[in-house]
């Protein structure tokens, strides 16, 4: 395997391996998985569906663990069944963070990948979890007949009202720009901020004051992902663009500004040149731990809420709203929330209608003959916003990741803020609606692809220099 490895389950699968695995003898005990593939750019995640737990005198607990070959056959026969990967997890009852293996624990997962290579053609992945809740991951590729080699994993997340990531521990680098905000999270705190993989879907006016918080707050790796160019006319909203920029890629402005501004000291900024509902643009986001939305169509909303569930990837969305009459402003809100496992969906929170991403799907939106019926106000077609705006919603949805990674309270539920009266309401995530589809697609990774591309969306082409407005 050339990609990265990740691997995600849900917080009721970590809770159900928690009961199964933890024993009040406090010795190690084992069980087999299932796993489907979520293949990003550059990193494959493994995410763990369910359990294949052990029979009467399908393992044996001596301290250690073992398991018998009848095990390890059934094991392998559902998942090839079930056209899954197969996965091992076995524990260390007191170990904390990130676990080492033992030459023990490397001779068994070796004999298994074996097995799982020939039932799945995928590789086994291996799991080590502890009491503490805390997980390490490796998978087993065939590198020659007959031959398997370790390939130690850089992250295992476990996504619900919390996202809680463990990693392997790397030394710190500090050099004293972090130490106001480290203060306010904590050492832990800010290490598990700082080691996300955090993607930005849109770099307009949200989405640029989203990138430049997160090259402040000390995240190391971020994916930017756009396809649109800098107009004049989006200078008074867009954070760090100057006329200089007039006809570049969002994406490369925002990145230079990360490189120029970031306060951390490791890392990759990564510009992608597409939109997060074609091929490249999605597949750039599924190597993300989390992901902004900060897109205005409804389309992009929808691919985003099936990659969230589908594939364990949480969803920070905000959008704007702002009403006029006879040319001036009336009213503007904006919700801020954050959708997934366990969460409501983006659907269900108003934040697209299917219809109209239906509609958008279909390029009517890039049709003028089209847009032109419809009323100037309405959602599908204005874009009004000012900076003040747009750099509050940015604000409010850094706070929901802040609250997400390191609380108190990590579900906000959904934040509604009223320009005119400046009051903020907040609706308690109360979960989806009984007929929402999108809980059905929770960890079925590329089982459950949205329809990539739009062939009838236009495609801006690059300004070459002397066409840049000076």
């Amino acid at each position: 395997m050339r990609e990265r490895l990740s691997v995600a389950m849900t917080e009721d699968t970590h809770a159900t391996l928690q009961r199964q695995l933890t024993r009040s003898d406090g010795q190690e005990d084992l069980t087999f998985l299932q796993w489907i593939p979520s293949r990003g750019a550059q990193r494959l995640t493994a995410i763990i569906t369910a359990a294949i737990p052990p029979e009467d005198g399908d393992r044996f607990v001596h301290g250690n663990v073992s398991f018998s070959a009848g095990y390890l056959e059934r094991a392998a026969s559902v998942a090839r069944r079930a056209g899954t990967g197969l996965a091992m997890i076995h524990t260390h009852p007191a170990g904390v963070g990130w676990q080492g293996m033992s030459t023990d624990d490397a001779i068994a997962e070796r004999r298994v990948a074996r097995a799982a290579m020939a039932a799945t053609a995928l590789p086994l992945v291996g799991l080590t979890m502890t009491d503490a809740g805390s997980y390490s991951a490796r998978a087993w590729p065939r590198v020659a007949v007959l031959q398997y080699q370790r390939q130690e994993g850089e992250s295992v997340r476990v996504v619900g009202n919390a996202l809680r990531t463990t990693r392997p521990v790397v030394g710190r680098l500090r050099d004293g720009a972090l130490e106001r905000t480290e203060s306010v999270w904590g050492e832990v705190g800010q290490e598990s901020i700082s080691r996300l993989r955090v993607g930005v879907a849109g770099l307009g006016s949200v989405g640029s004051s989203v990138a430049e918080g997160l090259a402040r707050m000390g995240v190391e790796d971020i994916v930017l992902v756009d396809r649109d160019l800098v107009e004049l006319r989006n200078l008074d909203r867009l954070l760090n663009a100057s006329r200089d920029d007039v006809g570049a890629l969002k994406v490369e402005v925002a990145r230079s500004a990360i490189l120029s501004h970031r306060t951390a000291l490791r890392g990759e900024v990564r510009a992608v040149n597409a939109w997060c509902d074609e091929e490249a643009g999605y597949r750039a986001l599924l190597d993300c731990d989390v992901i902004f939305s900060c897109v205005d169509r409804p389309w992009a909303r929808r691919v985003l809420n099936q990659l969230a569930y589908a594939n364990l990837i949480p969803v920070i969305d905000g959008g704007i709203l702002v009403r006029k009459r006879r040319e001036r402003v009336v009213g503007a809100d904006w919700h801020v929330h954050t959708s997934g496992p366990a969460r409501r969906c983006l659907q269900c929170y108003g934040s697209f209608d299917p219809g109209a991403a239906a509609v958008d799907r279909d390029g009517l939106l890039d049709d003028p003959s089209y847009v032109k019926q419809l009323d100037p106000g309405h959602p599908l077609v204005s874009k009004d916003n000012v900076y003040p705006f747009s750099a509050q919603v940015a604000a409010m949805e850094l706070l929901q990741l802040a609250a997400l990674i390191v609380g108190p309270q990590h579900n906000l539920g959904d934040q509604n803020y009223h320009y005119t009266t400046g009051g903020l309401d907040v609706t308690q995530d109360r979960g989806c609606e009984e007929a929402c589809p999108y809980h059905a697609m929770i960890a079925q990774g590329e089982r459950s692809m949205p329809p990539l591309g739009n062939p009838r969306r236009i495609v801006p082409a690059l300004h070459s220099p002397e066409e840049k407005v000076k």
